[in-house]
């Protein structure tokens, strides 16, 4: 059986633990007009950028909800020092955290499974580092699948398109957009 935290604690935690991992990949340019903060939809991801007098920095999320708004999941990618990716995938209570969450970009062979790390009211966090072959096939793929297993031993495949995330991570992946 799933269980989900109330709407207002998720958004809550999603902004401490989202809005801050999400922005901290350093770019020497400046957003566009002199703006301080950015924020950019395309399609299921957010793009968003924040500048300061030296830097700015960006990453992208997504959250999925159910009918009622409460979070099924969240995923927030930035940008390393290298061509590498890390971020968090937050998911909701009622999983097998022993199990930990494997990735699969579309019908690949599925990435070793990652570890939870915590849970707080809002959900449970799976910490995620994507190596440049894993960035590569992201970009190449049409959808990434999140697989877990819930307490009644049932397994669930959560999807991300990949086509919103290429068009966000622009700026994350290569040359940065800002």
């Amino acid at each position: 059986m799933w269980k989900f935290p109330l709407a207002s604690a998720a958004a809550t935690l999603g902004l401490m633990v989202m809005g801050t991992a999400a922005l901290s990949q350093d770019v020497t340019s400046k957003l566009p007009g002199g703006a301080t903060s950015l924020q950019e939809s395309y399609q299921d991801w957010s793009l968003t950028c924040q500048s300061s007098t030296s830097t700015v920095t960006c990453g992208v999320s997504q959250q999925q909800t159910q009918q009622n708004g409460q979070r099924v999941l969240a995923v927030e990618l930035r940008r390393n020092s290298d061509a590498t990716l890390a971020g968090n995938v937050v998911l909701p209570f009622g999983l097998m955290l022993d199990a930990g969450a494997a990735l699969q970009i579309d019908d690949s062979q599925p990435l070793e499974a990652l570890r939870f790390s915590t849970c707080l009211p809002a959900g449970c966090i799976v910490p995620l580092t994507l190596d440049e072959g894993t960035v590569a096939a992201l970009r190449a793929g049409s959808v990434l699948k999140i697989k877990v297993r819930s307490t009644d031993q049932k397994d669930i495949a959560l999807s991300v398109s990949c086509w919103s995330v290429r068009q966000t991570a622009g700026g994350l992946i290569g040359k940065p957009r800002y």
